[in-house]
């Protein structure tokens, strides 16, 4: 068997192996909703899929300081959140359904260190590293937003 005949062969059983490899690049076509913490506003791309969430803010280079990511879970319970692939660092506000920032945890890139939400949440969001602390924004304060019971 010469090699062509070997790369036609491996490119027809690789080739529906295309769009896991698809994966392996930024997602920027979300969902897009606003959240305000007191006169601060962010625009927020919302993955609410298993599949978005598991790509999350993965391989992107950077990211605008007005905007972030909102995880929504179906339920709330304890979420943990990892950098593995993640290029640029974050800040993971995890947040109770009525908007209020249960705690803040700064991540590093490229990491599997797991950070978790202090007691069950359903929301998680993601914002460049600093976000918060510029803003003089912390735990206990309330997000408000279409995705929290109180914002509407």
């Amino acid at each position: 068997m010469n090699l062509l005949t070997r790369l036609l062969i491996t490119a027809t059983f690789l080739a529906p192996l295309g769009p896991i490899f698809a994966q392996d690049r930024a997602q920027t076509d979300l969902p897009r909703t606003k959240l305000s913490a007191g006169f601060h506003q962010i625009e927020v791309q919302v993955a609410s899929t298993p599949s978005q969430q598991a790509t999350g803010l993965m391989f992107r280079a950077e990211m605008p300081q007005h905007e972030g990511m909102l995880f929504v879970f179906p339920e709330p319970k304890q979420q943990c959140f990892w950098m593995k692939n993640t290029l640029i660092p974050l800040t993971a506000a995890f947040v109770a359904d009525d908007g209020t920032v249960v705690n803040l945890e700064d991540m590093q890139p490229q990491t599997t260190q797991s950070h978790c939400s202090a007691k069950p949440v359903r929301f998680v969001l993601e914002v460049n590293q600093g976000w918060f602390a510029k803003k003089g924004l912390k735990a206990g304060m309330r997000l408000v937003g279409a995705p929290f019971k109180a914002g509407g």
